[in-house]
C-alpha cells in the first residue's frame, strides 16, 4: 500500500543511469517508500545487492517488509551522510580503506506520504503539530526550535535555506508572537507568515519558502548532502555512478558545482610544472541535467521541479 501513495520521480531514467552491472552493489540513500529500490532490484541478478538508507521510521518499516521479501536487499535507519558507516556495518569488502559500491542514488527532499500526513508537520496545507523531522524520534522539532531561536538566527535560516526576501519580517513576527502564544501547529505558523509577507507570488503560498527553510534546517539536509559529496568518490568503485534528483536550487547547485569541480580538477598554480592533460579527474558528468517530461508532470505534479544529475567515477 505504501508504495502506491508515493510515485517516485524520474523512476526509470534514474535507475537506467544508476545500473552499470546487474551483479553490482548499490545504495538507495533515500529509500522513502521503496519505489526506486524496487525498480533497482528488478534490474539486479542473483548476485546483486542493494542497501537502503532512510531516517524516517515509516520508511524503515516499509524497508523491513521489502527485506523480508528479497534477500538481496537490506535497510538501515540513518542519514545518507553516514553511508560509509552503514556499508561497513553490512560487512562489505573494502578497497584502500573504503567500502566501494557500483552506484549511489539520492532522491532528495520530502516525500508525498510525509507531506500528506498532517501529524508530520511538513505541510502548510494541513494543520498538524509543528514537527518537520524526518525522524520524529531524534533532534528538535520545528516548534521546539522556533520557541528558543533568536531573531537573527531565524532570519538567517529563512534567507539561506528558503531564499526568503521577507526573512527579517517573518522572524520578527515569530519572536513577537511566541512571546504571547506558543507556536505549536502548522496552521499557526502558516497564518503568521501569510500576515507578515506583504507581497504574494502568483500561484505560490506565502509560507512555501519558510516551510522549506525550516525543514532543511531542522533535518540538516544541505550539510548531509555536502558531507556525502565530500566522501562519495572514495565510496564508488571505478565506473560507479552517482545519481542525484534534486527539487530546489540549493540542492541542485551543490550537486552541479561538485560535479563541475571534480571534472575540472584543482587550479594549478603557474609555477607548478603540471599540465591540465596530466591531471586525471576522478569524476565525469554523464549527459546533461534531466527533467521530467510533460506526461510525468501531468501524472505527478511533484515532478515539475525535479532535476537529475548523473556522474561516473573515472579512476
Amino acid at each position: 500500500m505504501c508504495q502506491e501513495l508515493h510515485r517516485s520521480v524520474l523512476l526509470h531514467g534514474a535507475v537506467d543511469a544508476l545500473i552499470t552491472t546487474p551483479a553490482g552493489i548499490y545504495v538507495d540513500g533515500t529509500f522513502g517508500r521503496g519505489g526506486h529500490s524496487r525498480e533497482i532490484l528488478k534490474r539486479l541478478d542473483a548476485n546483486g545487492r542493494l542497501i537502503g538508507i532512510d531516517k524516517d521510521p515509516q520508511a524503515i518499516a516499509e524497508g523491513q517488509n521489502l527485506m523480508a521479501q528479497d534477500s538481496r536487499f537490506q535497510i538501515a535507519q540513518a542519514s545518507f551522510a553516514q553511508m560509509e558507516d552503514v556499508l561497513t556495518q553490512h560487512g562489505l569488502p573494502q578497497v584502500d580503506g573504503h567500502v566501494q559500491v557500483d552506484g549511489v542514488l539520492l532522491d532528495l527532499g520530502v516525500s508525498s506520504p510525509q507531506l500528506d500526513q498532517a501529524e508530520r508537520g511538513f505541510s502548510f496545507l494541513r494543520d498538524g503539530p509543528l514537527d518537520m523531522r524526518m525522524n520524529p524520534q531524534a533532534g528538535l522539532s520545528a516548534a521546539a526550535w522556533l520557541a528558543v531561536a533568536d531573531e537573527q538566527t531565524i532570519t538567517r535560516v529563512l534567507f539561506d535555506f528558503g531564499e526568503e526576501k521577507f526573512a527579517r519580517r517573518i522572524a520578527r513576527s515569530i519572536v513577537a508572537t511566541r512571546g504571547e502564544t506558543p507556536l505549536t501547529t502548522t496552521a499557526q505558523l502558516a497564518e503568521l507568515i501569510a500576515a507578515a509577507v506583504p507581497v504574494r507570488e502568483p500561484g505560490k503560498h506565502p509560507a512555501t519558502r519558510s516551510f522549506q527553510a525550516f525543514r532543511i534546517f531542522i533535518n540538516n539536509e544541505l550539510d548531509d548532502l555536502q558531507q556525502l559529496l565530500d566522501e562519495v568518490i572514495d565510496q564508488l568503485a571505478p565506473g560507479g555512478r552517482l545519481v542525484v534528483i534534486s527539487f530546489h536550487s540549493l540542492e541542485d547547485r551543490l550537486v552541479k558545482r561538485f560535479i563541475r569541480d571534480q571534472e575540472r580538477g584543482p587550479k594549478i598554480p603557474a609555477h607548478i610544472p603540471m599540465t591540465a592533460q596530466q591531471y586525471k579527474p576522478r569524476l565525469r558528468a554523464v549527459g546533461k541535467a534531466q527533467k521530467a517530461n510533460d506526461d510525468e508532470i501531468a501524472d505527478n505534479v511533484r515532478a515539475r521541479s525535479a532535476i537529475m544529475r548523473v556522474a561516473e567515477k573515472t579512476v
